[in-house]
């Protein structure tokens, strides 16, 4: 278990809620936020944040996505609980998320461009943007997940 080594949402009022108005920013509708939260979560394992691995967790659970999906997001390729939307998607996110040490081929994107449109690719770059930036900070600072 990790200790608070400071706390960013006291020390930085104001970069903290604006980080948080482009979290709350974010368009669920356009991408669904069954999809959205998977992304934030599949995201969230690869960078080891323990804090938003839990959220995401629950907030899927709160729109009753089936346990058995959850739990089976770090195997997503394995898995049969994911459409192939979901699938580019989390593969899309898994590269970008990945820069610079992997490059997203256009292969990859060509994959993504068979379920999104240009608009929703667009927003998948951002949702990515957002949880990497909140796994960065809490991550960083050890932010504890609460009990």
């Amino acid at each position: 278990m990790s200790t608070l080594r400071y706390n960013f949402y006291k020390l930085s009022p104001q970069s903290f809620q604006k980080l948080l108005a482009l979290s709350e920013g974010l368009n669920r509708e356009l991408l669904g936020r069954k999809l959205v939260d998977l992304l934030l979560l599949r995201v969230s394992q690869i960078n080891g944040c323990g804090f938003c691995i839990d959220m995401h967790y629950q907030d899927l659970l709160k729109i009753d996505v089936d346990p058995r999906h959850v739990n089976a997001v770090a195997g997503w390729r394995e898995a049969p609980f994911f459409s192939e939307r979901e699938r580019a998607a989390l593969e899309w996110a898994e590269l970008i998320n990945a820069i610079p040490v992997r490059d997203p081929d256009d292969a990859a994107l060509a994959r993504l461009q068979q379920h999104f449109s240009d608009e929703e690719i667009s927003e998948l770059g951002f949702v990515v943007a957002v949880i990497r930036s909140w796994n960065m900070l809490n991550v960083a600072s050890r932010n504890p997940i609460p009990r």
